[in-house]
Parts: C-alpha cells; sequence; structure tokens
C-alpha cells in the first residue's frame, strides 16, 4: 500500500517528482528525437523516404493500442511493477534500436519500445496525483506537466545535434543511462499497490489493433499502389472499416470498457476530442516531411534543421501553459 501522502516527506516528495518526471521526459522525447535524423537512417538501413516514416508510426501505433490497457495492467501487476517492466522494457528497446542493422528489425523494435513506453505516461501522471496531498494537486500536474511540454521542444534539438556530432544510432542510445537512473529511483521510492482481478475485452482490442494498423498501412501505400487500382490498398481499407466497426460497437455497448466511448455523450468532451484529433493531423502531419525537406531540398545539416523544429515544441509549451491559467476564467 502507498503510504498517505501526509506522510511523505518533502525531500521525497520532490526526488519522487524528479524521477516521475524523468521517465515521461524520456517517453516523450523519444516520439520526436528521431524526425531529423530520418534523412540519416535512409541509407543505413536501405528504406525510401516513404518506408522510413515506419520508425516513427510504428511506435506511435503501438503506444495508440496499449495506453488504454495501462489500468488493466496497473490492476494486474501493481503499479510499481508495471512501471518498472514498461522502463526496464523500454530502455532494452531503445539499445536494440540503436543495434537495427535493418529496416525491419528497426520496426519490429520500435513496435515493442511503443508498447512498453504507452504504459508510462499515464502511470507518472496517477502517481504525482497519488503522492502529493490534496492541496498541491495543481502543483503536481504543474511539475508533471514540465517534462511533458518540454519534450517536443528537446526532442528535434538534441536528435539534431546527436546526428550531426556523432551518429544517428545515439539517439536511442542516449535513453539507456536516463532510464537506469530513472529505474533505481523508482525502485527505491515507489512502493506497490494492490493487485487484484481485472477483465479486459480482448476482442475489442484486437479490432481496435486491426483498424489502427490497416490504416495506417492504407494510407502509407495507397499513394505508392495507386489507391483503389489496387486490389491489395482495398483490402487494407476494408480491413480498416471492419476493424474501427467492430471496435466501437463492442467499446460502446461495454460500459466497463478500457475505452470508454459512451463518455463522448458529453458534447464538450466530444468536441474537444474532435478539435484535438484535427490539431493532432495539423501537428504531427508535417514532423516526418518537415526535416526531410529542410535536409534534403534545402540543405540544412540535422542540428539546423532540429532548430528549425523547435519553435514548434514552444510553441506548443506556451499554449498549455496559458491554458492553465485560462481555464480559471472561462468556463
Amino acid at each position: 500500500m502507498n503510504p498517505p501522502a501526509e506522510q511523505i516527506s518533502t525531500a521525497r516528495l520532490w526526488l519522487l517528482s524528479i524521477t516521475l518526471v524523468l521517465a515521461s521526459f524520456m517517453v516523450v522525447v523519444d516520439m520526436t528525437i528521431a524526425n531529423v535524423a530520418l534523412p540519416h537512417m535512409m541509407g543505413t538501413l536501405g528504406a525510401t523516404s516513404e518506408q522510413i516514416t515506419w520508425v516513427l508510426t510504428s511506435y506511435t501505433i503501438a503506444e495508440a493500442i496499449f495506453i488504454p490497457l495501462t489500468a488493466y495492467f496497473a490492476t494486474r501487476l501493481g503499479e510499481r511493477t508495471l512501471l518498472l517492466v514498461s522502463v526496464s522494457g523500454f530502455v532494452i528497446c531503445s539499445a536494440l534500436c540503436g543495434q537495427a542493422d535493418s529496416l525491419d528489425s528497426m520496426i519490429v523494435y520500435r513496435i515493442v519500445q511503443g508498447m512498453m513506453g504507452a504504459s508510462i505516461i499515464p502511470l507518472t501522471q496517477s502517481l504525482m496525483v497519488r503522492y502529493f496531498p490534496k492541496d498541491k494537486k495543481d502543483l503536481a500536474m504543474a511539475i508533471w506537466g514540465i517534462g511533458i511540454m518540454m519534450g517536443p521542444v528537446v526532442g528535434p534539438t538534441l536528435g539534431g545535434y546527436i546526428t550531426t556530432y556523432s551518429d544517428w544510432r545515439w539517439i536511442f542510445y542516449v535513453n539507456v543511462p536516463v532510464g537506469l537512473c530513472a529505474l533505481a529511483l523508482i525502485w527505491w521510492l515507489i512502493e506497490q499497490t494492490e493487485r487484484s482481478v481485472a477483465k479486459v475485452d480482448w476482442t475489442m482490442i484486437a479490432f481496435m489493433a486491426l483498424g489502427i494498423g490497416a490504416l495506417q498501412a492504407f494510407l502509407d501505400q495507397g499513394n505508392m499502389h495507386d489507391w483503389f487500382e489496387s486490389q491489395q490498398i482495398k483490402i487494407l481499407f476494408l480491413l480498416s472499416i471492419l476493424g474501427f466497426s467492430v471496435f466501437i460497437y463492442r467499446a460502446w455497448n461495454d460500459e466497463k470498457s478500457v475505452v470508454p466511448l459512451r463518455l463522448l455523450k458529453d458534447k464538450n468532451l466530444l468536441l474537444s476530442s474532435l478539435l484535438m484529433a484535427v490539431l493532432s493531423i495539423a501537428l504531427f502531419g508535417t514532423v516526418v516531411i518537415q526535416p526531410m525537406m529542410m535536409e534534403g531540398l534545402m540543405g540544412y545539416p540535422p542540428d539546423i534543421a532540429g532548430l528549425v523544429m523547435m519553435p514548434r515544441g514552444l510553441a506548443e509549451a506556451a499554449g498549455m501553459m496559458s491554458a492553465v491559467v485560462l481555464v480559471r476564467y472561462v468556463n
């Protein structure tokens, strides 16, 4: 059992905060650190500009599928055990990504890395709320948000400098010492929570994975195969529709679903979710193309390309900080 927040010393609480921010920061940075290194990976891994995007999308897809399962695994394993397993797996996969000598092996390692990293962000947020006293919950979220906000700022810049002055493989190796430090602190500071039996609709999860995977393959390969002129593209499109249809049906009709779609009956949540979807398309739709354009067509070195992309992260951080203030005055 976790001790009450009031019983934790101030020094231990701040050290715990640093630990959880460090773990979440490592995962967020890894979402963007590889962007500026993609053109350099192409030659080493023998990939085309279309194929190399799977280094990013495979990681993101795996995270999207496994994030909803965080509560299930935390209940079955305990939060401490799950966090230790997740960070350990993330570090191991980071080292394997650095060793990858083909696109296929890189994609496999990135998928597993995304699976391992999926639980880290929601777990660290949950633990921050759990350990901080009630009157300091806002402070806990502000501290935790620093790591999340700084990831998009540091990621491209750090990736650019590493690629320019060292080797792109070090954008993955850099996670190893950070992750090992976080592991040691997690082992020391965080206590195990009670375990209990939990259920999950694995059929729903399987169809969600089918829908997301088929849709990504459809969008990725459609242009190369002349879209619906290709039988393969038609099959991928139908599989994505099938996957999402079954997923939505089962999630909507299950009151205890790990993906509670019924919450979208709230118009405010529905509208904000749609706006976030559109915003994410606009933000992340260019993170692959922009560094390739700057390095391939405009002749920018990776470090400069990373600096050019940094204002995007700064703007995101400023927006999140502004929202914390504005929410007090806007209903």
